[in-house]
């Protein structure tokens, strides 16, 4: 029987021992700040993300793994014997997929799953194949067996300010002004078919009263949610509502495990600091 590698983009913000015990590779997004060109998570920080925006207005740019990067890397381990299990940010927010779908079709034994996700949710279906390959199961079955998870993973986040979402033209300076004048914050709703971003549910009211809403909100959705885990999930926000959060979701005596992670450069390229959500599953 080959051995199964298990990789994933680096946009699925499970970090330290959590990560190490999946033993999956993280393959690098990049970012372009200006002329230069960095590798998410290796040679540049989402705190670096921030203060460049601060000091000049400006996001960086995102851009996918190319085919021939994926080829390159995932060839001397196809090569050598193994199979891999590669997991991708969702395919309606980036063309990594894709190219690693093209990269599939040149090496074979590369079996590519797009998470339909993003962030954390992402990170689930890692923990999933993690699992699924220390109980033996074959590549084929774990990617098949992944492709119906992910519509189970449910991911969404609130927004504190809009200004990256005004700077990334996804929403007017108009729109951004009346939102703080309001005190409004939207949730972004992950749609996890194929990982497109939705506006949700609208709160008004500080932000410490607005999580609250937020989390009893998508809690008291589902009736069939998962007990194993829980993410929270943030972009650089106060640790204060980050306790929020994790408190109310602690009320609920409900899961075995609460992670608390920190976005990507990706991630946070896009939504900026004063970001949280959870993210979880459903049978």
């Amino acid at each position: 029987m080959s051995k199964i590698i298990l990789s994933a983009d680096s946009t699925l913000d499970v970090s330290g021992e959590l990560l190490k015990s999946t033993g999956a590779h993280l393959f690098p997004m990049h970012i372009i700040l200006g002329e230069k060109s960095y590798d998410d998570g290796v040679n540049i920080t989402p705190d670096e993300i921030y203060a460049n925006f601060r000091a000049t207005g400006r996001l960086p740019k995102t851009a996918a793994i190319n085919t021939q990067e994926y080829v390159n890397f995932f060839r001397p381990l196809v090569e050598a014997g193994n199979d891999v299990i590669h997991i991708n940010l969702g395919s309606a927010i980036s063309s990594s997929h894709q190219n690693c779908v093209t990269a599939a079709s040149i090496l074979g034994h590369l079996y590519p799953v797009d998470s339909c996700n993003l962030s954390s949710g992402q990170g689930h279906l890692v923990l999933e194949a993690a699992e699924m390959i220390k109980n033996g199961m074959e590549a084929p079955q774990i990617a098949a067996k992944l492709k119906e998870l992910a519509p189970k993973v449910h991911s969404s986040f609130v927004i504190d300010k809009l200004d990256y979402l005004r700077a990334g033209g996804r929403c007017s300076t108009l729109a951004m002004l009346g939102a703080n004048l309001f005190k409004i914050k939207p949730s972004i709703l992950v749609n996890n078919k194929d990982g497109s971003m939705t506006v949700g549910k609208k709160y008004r009211g500080t932000l410490e009263k607005v999580l609250v809403e937020y989390v009893n909100d998508q809690l008291s959705e589902f009736d069939n949610i998962r007990d194993d885990k829980i993410f929270v999930t943030h972009a650089g926000i106060d640790q204060k509502y980050v306790d929020i959060v994790k408190s109310e979701v602690e009320k609920r005596n409900f899961f075995k495990k609460i992670y608390v992670e920190q976005a990507s450069c990706t991630i946070s390229s896009h939504c900026g600091p004063g970001t949280i959500g959870i993210l979880f599953m459903t049978e």
